[in-house]
């Protein structure tokens, strides 16, 4: 169907991944005739990729969709994603949604639009995790400064308080030569970093034999690509190989993200992780070894159940005493149906947010840290388009963010740049290079 002069807009709830999936499922659109148009404006139909990873997640999905009907009553609005997927009896619920698209559909949601009208009750076409088979590609375009590259879909570790294995299905990719061409078309459009995303990139390879170490091979001899960032990779699956060579490496930026969950190895036994704080203490190691300035996220939950107040005490000693850049604190939420729910003791919320904020200071205080050892040093800052234009940011190779007056021959580009200060809201002031 010609759908010429319709409007459509999007909106994005959660991770990078549901970024580079939005991307590709609004160029579906454009492909048939559509004109993609911002979510503020009238629009003929309305997309939502809807975010399950917390309770919170959830209810900011539900309060989007009623946001979306209130402004526009007339469009059709169609919701996908992972509270899609999991929950789409509770959103069928809410007057006004027509379609309610899970996992295996998304990518090729125009087959359920029809004629655009709108109905009397919203429609549900979600398949079972274990049908969610086929790799949907995925990159977000628009901002030529960096891309997310979907290289991996689903999860196959089933970790007690995660629901994502039945929102994705079981982990599978495709090939390293197919996504190494996908990244040399991004490249090609004049974007200068790639961010590697999907649930567990680690796990690349499962469903055609292959290893995530060749993927960073092969991405690694895009010569007109600048600047590949390697997201979130399980300290299981991120090996020495991985390490020495993104050591190596001209375009892998010195910036790891590892997902860690808790600095105690009684916790991460109730969560079913698959390794214990030793690995994650030589990982970090390693890198230090390797790449002594690399920016090092870590992901940690607090007070999920069974994390008692000695737990948690052994699990701050922990990661206080780690070399790292940056902590993700996130409190624990429960999750309908995983294995969590039956722990004991429950920790009070209140308890779990006073323990997140205690988290969330000492990420601040090392992140400091890790800021300053930088000062008076000179990196490659890619500077970012700028709404404002009052002044200019980006991040250094390792992942500082950078600001300096504002002068638009730099957006888009990499420069040279003496990092001077820190600045009060936590980013630093640089200088550049030549000027």
């Amino acid at each position: 169907m010609d759908y010429s002069g319709k409007k459509a807009s999007f909106y994005t709830l959660g991770c990078k991944l549901n970024f580079a999936e939005t991307s590709n499922i609004a160029r579906r659109f454009e492909d048939i005739g559509f004109e993609r148009v911002e979510f503020s404006e009238q629009a003929d139909v309305i997309v939502i990729n809807s975010c399950s990873v917390t309770a919170e997640g959830d209810k900011k999905t539900r309060n989007i969709i009623r946001q979306a009907i209130r402004k526009n009553p007339i469009s059709m609005v169609v919701v996908t994603g992972c509270y899609a997927q999991l929950q789409p009896e509770i959103i069928q619920k809410i007057e006004g949604v027509d379609l309610i698209i899970g996992s295996a559909g998304k990518q090729n949601i125009p087959a359920y639009l029809g004629s655009l009208i709108k109905k009397e009750q919203a429609e549900i076409h979600i398949q079972a995790p274990n049908e969610i088979k086929k790799y949907f590609h995925a990159y977000s375009f628009g901002d030529r400064t960096r891309s997310f590259l979907k290289v991996q879909d689903g999860c196959d570790y089933y970790c007690t308080y995660c629901t994502i294995p039945f929102a994705r299905g079981r982990s599978r990719n495709d090939s390293i030569a197919n996504t190494v061409a996908e990244a040399r078309v991004i490249a090609e459009k004049g974007t200068q970093e790639i961010i590697l995303t999907g649930v567990n990139i680690g796990d690349f390879g499962k469903s055609t034999g292959e290893k995530f170490i060749d993927l960073l091979k092969g991405l690694d001899q895009i010569e007109n690509l600048k600047r590949i960032r390697i997201s979130s990779v399980e300290p299981n699956l991120l090996t020495d190989e991985i390490i020495e060579f993104a050591a190596q490496s001209k375009r892998i930026m010195p910036h790891f993200h590892i997902p860690l969950q808790s600095g105690s190895n009684e916790v991460l036994t109730l969560m079913k992780r698959k390794y214990k704080r030793e690995v994650f203490e030589s990982r970090v190691a390693k890198i230090k070894r390797e790449i002594p300035q690399a920016f090092i996220g870590v992901d940690v939950i607090a007070g999920t159940n069974g994390e008692t107040d000695e737990f948690f005490a052994d699990s701050y000693r922990f990661i206080a005493n780690l070399d790292i850049s940056q902590l993700h604190a996130f409190p624990y939420s429960e999750r309908p149906g995983t294995k969590a729910l039956e722990l004991k003791p429950v920790i009070p919320v209140d308890e779990r947010k006073h323990r997140t904020q205690r988290l969330i200071s000492l990420s601040e205080r090392k992140t400091e840290h890790f800021y300053s050892q930088h000062l008076g040093t000179i990196h490659e800052v890619l500077f970012e388009e700028q709404k404002d234009k009052k002044s200019l940011s980006g991040f250094t190779d390792n992942y500082i963010r950078v600001e300096t007056p504002y002068n638009e021959n730099l957006e888009n580009h990499i420069v040279q740049v003496k990092l001077e200060n820190l600045l009060p809201n936590g980013n630093v002031w640089g200088s550049i290079i030549g000027t």
